[in-house]
């Protein structure tokens, strides 16, 4: 393999020069541009990045864990992340912790062995307790509900204001008797407990009294899940007449559920998700939802990472993200 030495004997200059042509430097005269931009062609010189950036202690690389990359919400969230990494120059590996703790403390104790220059880690597993495991020697940006308080930034959505915007929209549209489906509900801060805590503000500032029959508890958030707890629910019919769904994949279930007891949506029960994933535009009816603006989480999650990176930014760093709901026939919209 041809070395910058080679290349600059071939072009009659300093193997200083060429690297200065290498690196876009400006203070190159064109024609000494040309003639070393034509000994590296000729002779299939190749730039050793892995090596460079190494030198520097960088990689170029950031990592992303995600509970399970299967999910739409979760699909769609890594192709944000990768367009915003590429943004900054950086690229990313993906891996699955399958929402396992230990998965996910093995994500952050494990980063810098697989040389990635920072990780961007999505929480499920991991609670307050295990706050200690994020003090680790290479930066890290939290994505999740969780809520930890330590010492690295957090990027999450907007759950509490979003859910309850979701679940008044059901009253302004005449619902009265309005269900949610959601996992188990635990003292922690999670997605349900914390889009339960902002469907119930809605029921109040309506007067509409928190029913606990009302909650649809799935044992996961998948579609098959959603479905099968509310056929279970509607076994002596619907008794509902709007639900809001933690996640547009339950909704998904939800939706069949529905339609295989033979109850019309939006006509006899009106339903409203939670990630707006682009599949729900496609489902018949098309599914109602919040939309908490993906590609600026995304953004956010990047631009917190790369300056850490950098050694930049401030301390730490909470950012919760606007949204918006998405109105389509699942209500009537």
């Amino acid at each position: 393999m041809a070395t910058i030495q080679d290349v600059a004997k071939a072009a009659g200059v300093s193997a200083m020069t060429v690297s200065n042509v290498i690196n876009g430097h400006p203070n190159v005269r064109p024609a000494t541009r040309d003639r070393v931009l034509e000994a590296i062609n000729r002779l299939g010189y190749r730039v050793n990045v892995a090596a460079r950036n190494l030198r520097k202690g960088r990689t170029g690389t950031i990592g992303l864990a995600v509970p399970e990359i299967n999910r739409p919400y979760f699909g769609r969230l890594a192709a944000s992340i990768i367009a915003a990494a590429a943004r900054h120059g950086l690229r990313v590996s993906i891996e699955q912790t399958g929402a396992r703790r230990e998965n996910e403390l093995a994500a952050l104790s494990l980063s810098r062995n697989r040389l990635y220059d920072g990780l961007i880690l999505s929480t499920v597993g991991m609670g307050p307790a295990d706050v200690g495991a994020l003090d680790v020697d290479h930066p890290v940006v939290i994505l999740g509900e969780r809520i930890f308080g330590g010492p690295v930034d957090h990027v999450a959505m907007p759950n509490e204001a979003a859910s309850q915007a979701a679940t008044r929209h059901l009253v302004e549209r005449r619902c009265r008797r309005i269900a949610i489906v959601c996992g188990r509900l635990g003292g922690e801060a999670d997605v349900s407990s914390l889009r339960h805590t902002g469907y119930l503000r809605a029921l109040a500032a309506a007067g509409l009294p928190a029913d606990p029959e009302l909650v649809v508890t799935a044992e996961s958030l998948t579609m098959g899940e959603a479905a099968r707890a509310v056929r279970e629910r509607m076994a002596d019919g619907p008794g509902f007449d709007g639900v809001f769904c933690v996640t547009d994949t339950v909704a998904m279930g939800v939706l069949r559920a529905l339609a295989d007891a033979g109850v019309r949506v939006p006509d006899q029960v009106k339903v409203i998700g939670f990630d707006n994933v682009d599949e729900s535009a496609y489902l018949v009816p098309s599914l109602s939802t919040v939309d908490p603006d993906h590609d600026l989480m995304a953004d956010r999650a990047v631009a917190l990472l790369a300056a850490r990176i950098d050694g930049g930014g401030p301390k730490r760093e909470e950012f919760a993200g606007p949204f918006r709901l998405v109105v389509r026939e699942s209500t009537g919209g």
